[in-house]
């Protein structure tokens, strides 16, 4: 059985022992976190979407949070003496996806 929640902006496709990294979580390592935002479900054959999959929860445990790697930003204009370099290292939690319900 697989599942399409919706978190943090992005769409993720799961299944039940997939771990995934998605936008930082407000929650601690070791808690459960329950995504009420399913946007499809299927098994097998049958799939059920929309106003049908809105009664199914996906239940994770969040196993880790930190920051990925830096990237880095640079801007130029040529011949305008314009040059900008930025940084950035975006938040992450992994989640390990423990059942998904209809």
């Amino acid at each position: 059985m697989y599942a399409v929640i919706k978190t943090g902006g992005k769409q993720y496709r799961v299944q039940e022992g997939d771990i995934l990294r998605v936008e930082k979580l407000d929650t601690e390592a070791g808690k459960e976190i329950i995504f009420d935002d399913v946007l499809m479900v299927g098994e097998g054959e049958g799939v059920k979407a929309g106003a049908d999959a809105a009664s199914a929860t996906v239940t994770a445990t969040v196993t880790d949070s930190g920051r990925g790697q830096k990237i880095v930003v640079f801007k130029k204009r040529r011949r305008k003496n314009y040059r900008l370099t930025q940084g950035h290292r975006q938040s992450f939690s992994s989640v390990r996806i423990d059942s998904i319900k209809e």
